[in-house]
């Protein structure tokens, strides 16, 4: 009797714990998913240095705000921005991408990856846009990603 009730105990337990991960995993896809979807919403918005707002974005300006959206609150620099979240040894779509002047700096620019060697960011040349990060401006630059 003991026996079955243990094995009762430790199965219910093995199932709430298997129904809870597959429900934050669903869920950090879904603001993931959402905060890919408002970027994207607003490709071609102008860079506007200190802007958080579809009338001009700079870059950790429009990461904030997709988030933001998608109901999750991130610091307002990317500097900041860089000690939210895990590091991403294998980048995912959603996570936020990074980019230094050296190596030893704080990062000074942030994107999000969208999968496929691509990257939604606001630069100042270009406003909110797509890159890769293997475009020779970017590339050297990268100093890592974090899992929101």
């Amino acid at each position: 009797m003991i026996k079955k009730v243990i094995s009762t105990v430790v199965i219910a337990a093995a199932l709430t714990f298997g129904f809870s991960a597959k429900g934050l995993n669903a869920e950090a896809a879904s603001y993931n998913t959402k905060a890919i979807s408002v970027a994207k919403s607003n490709l071609g918005v102008p860079y506007r240095w200190g802007g958080t707002s579809p009338s001009g974005f700079d870059c950790s300006g429009l990461v904030k705000y997709s988030y933001g959206k998608a109901g999750v609150a991130l610091p307002r620099t990317a500097a900041d921005m860089f000690h939210k979240g895990t590091r991403s040894k294998t980048l995912q779509a959603g996570d936020l991408v990074f980019f230094a002047q050296s190596k030893a700096a704080k990062p000074s620019h942030v994107g999000i990856y969208l999968g496929s060697g691509k990257f939604i960011n606001a630069s100042s040349s270009k406003g909110v846009s797509i890159t890769t990060l293997s475009n020779p401006y970017w590339k050297p630059l990268y100093v890592g990603a974090k899992h929101i």
